[in-house]
């Protein structure tokens, strides 16, 4: 795997760094940052209900995906290959289509509630599941419906970003896990309460 900023430190960024005095900060702590996903890492995108993907048409232009899914739905195939389903959608086909003439790609992985977000670069194939039945049915998500088409991303780098600016956001189930206990004991006062005013009724 390649070191991030090899791929994404053109000459223009690079002069705009040297003018910005960042240059030797970066050439520094990227030197140090040229190995495969570790444990760490590959537990963060196994723990992912949802990232981005951009590609870039055949006129230059980006696009931003979002895909979704249960956590472990982009599942790591091996320490430089990511793989997911590809379901029934809107028919666009504007990613598929995007990748027939250029295949590279950034994700951009984000944990709201931990601040932290990952970014990774790498090239994607879409195949029909029909092609590749065997991969298909590993990166199968239960209750999605039928796998249409797989996608593979063969990972060239990635990096992490600061958690800088990052607005905290939480889903349903993270909620749940945060305030679950508290609503547990409250629903026992609200029964016990209940309980007690019931007695008093049947007193009077």
């Amino acid at each position: 795997m390649d070191r991030y900023d090899h791929l994404m430190f053109t000459d223009a960024v690079k002069a705009l760094q040297e003018a910005d005095g960042s240059a030797d900060m970066y050439a520094r702590s990227y030197g140090a940052r040229t190995h495969a996903l570790s444990a760490d890492e590959v537990a963060f995108i196994a723990s992912r209900t949802s990232f981005y993907m951009a590609t870039v048409s055949e006129t230059g232009w980006p696009y931003i995906q979002h895909r979704g899914g249960p956590a472990g739905f982009l599942k790591v195939l091996d320490d430089h290959t990511l793989g997911f389903a590809d379901y029934r959608g809107n028919k666009q086909h504007i990613s598929e289509g995007n990748l027939a003439g250029d295949n590279r790609v950034s994700l951009f992985l984000m944990d709201y509630p931990r601040k932290a977000r990952m970014k990774l670069q790498g090239r994607a194939k879409f195949q029909s599941a029909a092609d590749a039945p065997d991969l298909a049915a590993q990166l199968a998500v239960e209750g999605q419906g039928r796998v249409e088409r797989v996608v593979t991303i063969a990972l060239e780098a990635f990096d992490w970003n600061c958690p800088q600016f990052i607005t905290p956001r939480f889903d349903a189930s993270e909620i749940a896990q945060l305030v679950g206990p508290e609503m547990d004991k409250q629903s026992a006062r609200i029964a016990e309460l209940e309980a007690e005013l019931a007695a008093l009724k049947g007193q009077a």
